[in-house]
């Protein structure tokens, strides 16, 4: 049985506004401020068009709430509130997550990754995969936007999703920024994990939970990533095995292309397939492009002119 506070978070909510802006200050810990109850500030799925609705089987959505630097966060209803529309569907990736222990694990992680900055979002809305995806975005950081690398990898991801076979495969984003591609990959079937740099970990979270959450055969993990670091200690070899890799964008004006190529190599084994999506854009892409050549076996799969993204299939070269 699905805890209470679960089952009251499944269940709240009042309308979202399409592509709603709003500002928001964030804090490790929140609690509700005085003066406004949870529910008044929880916002929930848009309503869809008769076309829509089979798109969007559930979704979560919220207002981030302010809290107190030093407090013990009180539950994750500050961030979460969802109402169910209509009947929820099975879809093809499983249906609906029946365990009730992997939701509550997951909602009570939002807990850990909590953004601190103040900061401007916008809800954007993209459609892949047969189901409508909102994700939270903001401009006040790289890891928070979705890039053209990303849309292309999910087109393709979209357009190849019987020939690539993503059901129950294991699947590592790395560089997941916002959460688009683990989404797409999640809704395919595959058991993600999305990784990225800690200040981005919070706003990942949230967006893979409202798009996944009862709607995908696996409930996506989220993991810190810092390219390079840790990695035998955070990844070992010996208990992680991943079908394919999933990159977008991570190539572009930064100084951490060798611990990104690293990280790279150090993820993929034997049968590892790596899926890199990048707007080109610097010589420096290229240079990383030749380097990544002579340690990958390396298939060029798409071209998008219209955005410049190149989107390649690497396999390890191994002695």
């Amino acid at each position: 049985m699905t805890a209470p506070w679960v089952a009251a978070l499944l269940t709240q909510g009042t309308k979202l506004k399409s592509k709603a802006f709003f500002s928001a200050q964030i804090s490790y810990t929140f609690r509700s401020p005085g003066g406004m109850s949870w529910a008044e500030r929880l916002q929930p799925c848009p309503v869809l068009s008769s076309q829509q609705a089979p798109a969007m089987d559930m979704c979560l959505s919220s207002a981030q709430q302010p809290g107190r630097q030093g407090e013990e966060p009180s539950s994750p209803g500050g961030w979460l509130g969802a109402e169910k529309k209509g009947v929820l569907q099975k879809d093809s990736t499983g249906g609906p997550v029946e365990d009730s222990n992997k939701i509550e694990q997951s909602l009570h992680s939002l807990q850990k990754f909590v953004p601190t900055d103040y900061a401007s979002y916008t809800q954007e809305h993209y459609r892949f995969a047969g189901k409508e995806i909102v994700i939270q975005e903001s401009i006040e950081s790289y890891g928070a936007v979705v890039w053209p690398g990303a849309t292309a990898l999910c087109q393709y991801l979209e357009e190849h999703a019987e020939e690539l076979n993503f059901q129950d495969a294991k699947i590592l984003e790395i560089g997941a920024g916002p959460g688009l591609v683990s989404t797409v990959a999640s809704i395919l079937g595959a058991q993600v994990t999305a990784t990225d740099l800690p200040d981005v970990l919070g706003n990942l979270q949230y967006n893979l939970l409202k798009n996944t959450l009862q709607c995908t055969a696996h409930l996506p993990e989220v993991k810190e990533l810092v390219w390079g670091e840790d990695l035998e200690k955070n990844f070992p070899k010996s208990a992680f095995y991943y079908d394919y890799v999933l990159a977008s964008d991570v190539v572009y004006h930064h100084y951490f292309l060798d611990k990104l190529l690293t990280t790279m190599v150090y993820l993929s084994q034997p049968g590892t397939v790596l899926l890199w999506a990048n707007k080109f854009r610097f010589s420096t892409d290229y240079e990383f492009l030749d380097k990544f050549k002579q340690v990958f076996d390396t298939t060029l799969l798409a071209e998008y002119p219209e955005s410049s993204v190149k989107l390649f299939k690497g396999i390890l070269k191994w002695d």
